[in-house]
């Protein structure tokens, strides 16, 4: 039988930590986890080439007349219409941002501090409704305006939520009823 000063003298000789295996791990990790972003990066930028058939996005017109609606918010990016985790990355459509949208007549004016601001006219806007995610971004059923749009021949949608949510069903509603006003004059020239 070991008696406690045999156990307290092999307690004290215990090895040392391998400082150079454990920098080794670091390091390697360090490396691993450098790959994966870099990988990431360059699918983000690869998927950006796939989608380069994208027209540039419209701007503002010079004169697009009184706001009807105005909210300010959160851009969650756009997707393929109907494909909610096809994000498209073309010309800044997939950059998160704040955004400010203002209703008129002309159209959606989007405009998204520190990512690039787009138009959407009257006339390329095909639904509104309210959703619970888009690439990504998963809210409470509802919690999200999502609207439909043409551009370069794709249905998109483009995700925004509110500061204020109680404001999007009236929004969903506005553009539903321009829509349908704009569809209703086209056929009846």
């Amino acid at each position: 039988m070991t008696t406690l000063v045999e156990l307290a003298a092999e307690k004290d000789s215990a090895d040392v930590t391998d400082w150079a295996a454990r920098l080794g791990w670091v390091v390697g990790l360090l490396l691993f986890i450098a790959l994966v972003y870099w990988l990431m990066r360059e699918g983000w930028k690869w998927r950006g080439t796939l989608q380069s058939d994208l027209p540039e996005l419209p701007s503002a017109p010079s004169d697009p007349g009184p706001a009807k609606l105005e909210l300010s918010g959160r851009y969650h990016g756009s997707t393929t219409a109907g494909q909610w985790l096809d994000r498209i990355v073309a010309h800044g459509l997939g950059t998160r941002s704040r955004v400010e949208l203002t209703l008129t007549d002309a159209g959606l004016d989007v405009v998204r501090p520190g990512a690039a601001d787009f138009f959407i006219p009257v006339g390329r806007l095909r639904e509104a409704r309210l959703d619970k995610g888009i690439a990504g971004k998963v809210l409470a059923e509802g919690g999200l305006l999502v609207v439909t749009w043409e551009h370069g021949g794709k249905l998109l949608d483009s995700g925004f939520r509110s500061d204020h949510a109680a404001e999007q069903a009236e929004w969903a509603d506005t553009i539903n009823t321009m829509i349908h006003t704009a569809t209703t004059e086209g056929t009846a020239r």
